[in-house]
């Protein structure tokens, strides 16, 4: 490997629960809930049918899918192999196609055949999982093409964050298991931007994801303080 922009903790644990990837009622059911939210801010904003599109972090592939369902032509990679494997057996129960590789995007984006030839680029919940964020968001953007479009999700680092993604989903709700995410690792949407412009793209949207916990409900607003979805554009001519 060529890039080490990896932590193995991290992929571990995404293994360790691979085989309930697509149970909407398992540990994964938060991203199967907010999974129709995040697929329609995308197809919204880029109208995803015939465009070529990259998901960076795709684990069992969710995401993935959406985008292929909704006439993408998608790309899909991780550094977990067991979700990788639970991807494609996903997939070809179901009759989607999608490409999915065991890559890091550092590593895709030296590709020619790859760099520089999608329309749509989405990392979502997983840059609160690598040692280097800003290399993800450079390479992710080094896959775009002229005028191409990168959807990147994670949470606030605060004590609000604290208190509602660590203490309150993990302990008292038990909406994800213990020790999903580390606190410190999470990233203001003040470095989210710098990032995204070191880049070279333009910061188009902020927006916020919040949970009610006595309905049940996702929904996408104003109130960044916890999970936030940002949308940005590479500023060369299309």
């Amino acid at each position: 490997m060529t890039n080490q922009n990896v932590d193995r903790n991290e992929i571990a644990k995404f293994e360790a629960l691979a085989s309930r990837w697509w149970d909407p009622t398992s540990e994964f059911k938060p991203l199967h809930d907010i999974n129709p939210l995040r697929l329609n801010y995308i197809d919204e904003r880029v109208s995803l049918a015939g465009k070529r599109a990259l998901d960076v972090g795709c684990g069992g592939g969710l995401l993935s899918e959406g985008m292929a369902q909704r006439g993408a032509h998608v790309t899909g990679i991780d550094m977990g192999e067991a979700p990788l494997a639970v991807a494609r057996l996903h997939g070809m129960e179901s009759g989607v196609n999608v490409d999915y590789q065991q890559i890091t995007v550092e590593e895709l984006a030296q590709d020619s055949e790859h760099a520089g030839q999608y329309d749509v680029v989405t990392c979502l919940e997983m840059l609160e999982h690598v040692p280097d964020p800003a290399s993800v968001i450079k390479a992710c953007a080094a896959m775009l093409k002229p005028g191409g479009h990168l959807f990147v999700s994670t949470i606030n680092r605060n004590p609000k964050s604290f208190l509602f993604a660590i203490v309150g989903a993990e302990y008292v709700l038990r909406l994800l298991p213990k020790g999903t995410h580390e606190w410190k690792k999470f990233i203001r949407p003040s470095e989210m931007s710098d990032h995204l412009r070191h880049a070279g793209l333009d910061v188009r949207e902020l927006t916020g994801m919040t949970y009610n916990p006595i309905t049940k409900i996702y929904k996408l607003g104003r109130d960044v303080d916890v999970n936030y979805l940002m949308h940005a554009r590479d500023i060369r001519e299309a």
